[in-house]
């Protein structure tokens, strides 16, 4: 009985056709809106986490405080050489801190020149960060007091679009400095900046040379990366009582730095984009319910064409059943094929923007099961009233009809 139906309602499809595919564009639409926009979230889910990890899984980050103190004064203030000494000191449960000072200035070879952020580091940045070379080499151990520096992907482009740059000499501000290293190509960070937009020197270079900053509190921000099990609220009070100390801040008063653990910036990255992937996921499935009101409209109408066609079946012994079952069973078959065609339009549309925005594809199987269901679902529910209008029709009333 129900192949029988399912045999009809391919044919009714066919005959139709057109008509047939201007009904499915609702649900095809509904459907690809809903996977293309999960998978996207998703993707950037997972760039998040990705970048995120990179930097380590147990890391804190120690930065200037924003905003004002009780009395009206800023809170900003850089670290002082001292105090990361300090910090080296009372940190037992770190296994690398990294020092890091940046400022924007000038970059120029020959007739090239580009603006870009200059970082001063020491060896125990790239532990921290394993960045990889794509030309070239670290610092050595003995280049910490030399004017060496090493480029972003981006900065070499602009500086050397057809040249090696490796031996080249470039200036930086007042700095001539040797290039001895290409970084590996990162692309665009968690919050879209150019993450090879960069040039790395030695921090004593840059602190003499670059930053200009006649103080000791030159460190822009430090790179705590702790051992492995190591409880995080813990040091990261053991640092606060440390940095308070060393600053002179008495109780009561608010700390003039920031303590980021990566750990609970990922967890709330994570919450934040699921949460809105859900949202953008619930929008694209209004278009659904549009859908299926698409195919109830259609349906009453092929009611309305096939009376005489219903009237003659229900005369010749016919159950109401099984015309509601013909009908019903057409609505589904047409929601369920464009449920498909949406599924294979989204995979590929979603592969495209993922290359487009520099994402992960990441096509979650269960969403494009759950959205075929939940398109079938709509072929049933709106396809109940115009297949039950047909079951109730006088056959005598429907065989008159013109």
């Amino acid at each position: 009985m129900i192949l029988n139906a399912i045999i009809l309602a391919f044919k009714q499809i066919q005959k139709n056709l057109m008509r047939s595919f201007l009904t499915m564009l609702g649900i095809i639409i509904g459907v690809g809106s809903v996977i293309v926009m999960v998978s996207l979230g998703n993707g950037t889910t997972k760039m998040i986490t990705q970048q995120i990890s990179s930097l380590g899984n147990n890391l804190l980050i120690l930065l200037p405080a924003r905003g004002l103190n009780t009395g009206g004064t800023s809170l900003r203030r850089n670290f002082s050489t001292q105090e990361l000494a300090l910090l080296n000191l009372s940190t037992k449960e770190a296994r690398v801190i990294a020092p890091i000072a940046s400022s924007s200035a000038l970059a120029q070879f020959q007739g090239y020149n580009t603006q870009t952020q200059i970082n001063g580091i020491t060896q125990e940045y790239f532990e921290l960060t394993g960045w990889e070379m794509a030309m070239g080499r670290r610092f050595l151990h003995n280049e910490m007091n030399k004017n060496v520096c090493i480029l972003g992907n981006t900065v070499k482009k602009a500086l050397f679009p057809n040249n090696n740059p490796l031996g080249r000499q470039i200036r930086i501000a007042r700095v001539v400095c040797e290039v001895v290293g290409v970084l590996e190509e990162k692309g665009s960070g968690a919050m879209g900046q150019d993450q090879d937009d960069i040039i790395l020197m030695p921090f004593k270079i840059f602190n003499r040379d670059i930053s200009g900053i006649n103080s000791p509190y030159n460190i822009n921000r430090i790179f705590i990366a702790l051992k492995d099990g190591t409880d995080s609220s813990s040091t990261i009070n053991n640092i606060k009582t440390t940095l308070r100390e060393a600053r002179h801040i008495k109780p009561g008063m608010l700390d003039n730095f920031d303590i980021m653990d990566t750990k609970e910036i990922e967890k709330t990255l994570k919450n934040t984009t699921k949460s809105f992937t859900l949202f953008l996921g619930a929008v694209a499935s209004v278009s659904l319910f549009v859908g299926g009101i698409g195919i109830m409209n259609i349906m009453l109408v092929s009611v309305t064409e096939r009376t005489k066609e219903i009237g003659t079946r229900l005369a010749i012994g016919a159950l109401s059943r099984d015309v509601l079952l013909q009908f019903l069973v057409e609505s589904i078959v047409i929601s369920s094929i464009g449920g498909v065609i949406g599924i294979v339009l989204a995979f590929f549309l979603s592969l495209y923007l993922s290359i487009l925005m520099g994402l992960p594809f990441v096509f979650d199987i269960w969403v494009a099961i759950g959205a075929f269901l939940f398109s079938t679902f709509i072929g049933a529910i709106f396809g109940y009233l115009p297949a039950r209008r047909a079951s109730r029709l006088n056959p005598i009333d429907a065989l008159r009809y013109e």
